[in-house]
């Protein structure tokens, strides 16, 4: 009797702490989808805002990321949310470079902006190492310098996400390269939106150098705008030429980090690892479907506006996220050589449209 009373017990027992297993189950899951539902909430109002005077220079996904880091004034909401914050702010992060790649339509790149592709591969080329040197010079960390470089000289907030996962960035150092490149992007469309007038360029040159020098896509669209539908169209197939370097860069850069890490560790016997971010694949493989497959052309403004949706969960995730005393310290001397390489962008994309196009 005393012998079933012990096993009655220990299944009473076992019982309970199988329930409570799963109610604690169950409010890490509702705390998962408080992540989901905020971040979700924060990309649908980054997208309504964009769509507004003003707003639009800022972008949607600058937008998101600054409504996820306002979330952070009620705090518990936040520390709930970040059962999954972490992981949108990854994999939702890969996703939504992948489904980006059918907005670049590989067939108008190749036959209408050639010129522009190779000024892109130009600019990206010089822009990157001298952003970096420069950064460095001013004694900003290895891995906040590249994530600033890239999003100066490709693609803005795209491509600091995009390298991010290779260069085992930190979630302040990504939103501290986000918020410079979209600083800086805003101040230098207003600054071209001036010039425009006085630089006595047609409009398709001036949305060459829109493309060229502009670190959004929203700003390239937003200056070339100022000179036209000619100078709109120009912008975006310059700007497009810049974002198609993405994954190139991201691959260098990860053969680049195998290798520093390996030197930095003294065994040159040691394997090399190098990491590929795989998901550059999904975004080349979704251009080339996009491009060169007319049966789902209906589908591919749906595919880019949920890229731009996904993106925008991404970076309200890494808004929630964000150590703001870490921003506040860190964040001067990456912000003054970003702006210095910013002038230098901007008169080497003169130059190139001056002398070529």
């Amino acid at each position: 009797m005393k012998r079933d009373r012990l096993y009655w017990n220990h299944l009473k027992y076992q019982y309970r702490s199988d329930i409570i297993m799963q109610l604690s189950t169950m409010i890490d899951w509702r705390h998962a989808l408080l992540g989901v539902i905020l971040t979700l909430a924060c990309s649908l109002a980054g997208q309504s805002l964009a769509s507004l005077p003003g707003f639009s220079l800022i972008g949607h996904l600058v937008l998101a990321l600054l409504l996820g880091m306002a979330i952070q004034v009620c705090r518990p909401v936040t520390l709930a949310a970040r059962e999954s914050t972490g992981f949108i702010a990854n994999k939702f992060l890969r996703a939504g470079i992948i489904f980006l790649g059918f907005k670049l339509n590989l067939i108008i790149l190749v036959s209408a902006g050639m010129k522009s592709l190779i000024a892109a591969v130009f600019v990206v080329v010089i822009m990157i190492p001298l952003n970096y040197a420069v950064a460095r010079a001013l004694r900003v960390d290895h891995t906040l310098a590249l994530l600033t470089a890239c999003g100066c000289s490709i693609c803005g907030a795209a491509a600091v996400m995009g390298v991010s996962g290779t260069l085992k960035a930190k979630a302040d150092q990504s939103v501290l390269a986000v918020a410079i490149v979209a600083i800086l992007g805003t101040v230098f469309t207003l600054i071209e939106v001036f010039l425009q007038p006085v630089l006595g360029f047609t409009d398709g040159q001036f949305g060459v150098m829109a493309g060229l020098s502009l670190h959004e896509i929203a700003h390239a669209v937003a200056a070339g705008g100022s000179a036209g539908p000619v100078g709109t169209d120009s912008a975006i197939i310059t700007k497009l030429s810049r974002v198609l370097l993405l994954a190139p860069v991201a691959i260098i850069l990860g053969i680049g980090e195998a290798w520093r890490q390996r030197r930095q560790s003294g065994d040159t016997d040691q394997k090399l690892k190098v990491p590929i971010p795989w998901f550059m694949g999904g975004f080349i493989a979704a251009s080339a479907i996009g491009s060169y497959i007319p049966a789902i052309g209906f589908a591919v403004p749906m595919l880019v506006k949920a890229a731009y949706l996904i993106l925008g969960m991404a970076m309200a995730a890494l808004g929630l996220n964000v150590n703001f005393a870490v921003i506040a310290k860190e964040g001067t001397c990456p912000m003054g050589s970003a702006l210095v390489c910013s002038f230098v962008l901007l008169g080497l994309s003169w130059f190139i449209v001056r002398t070529w196009f």
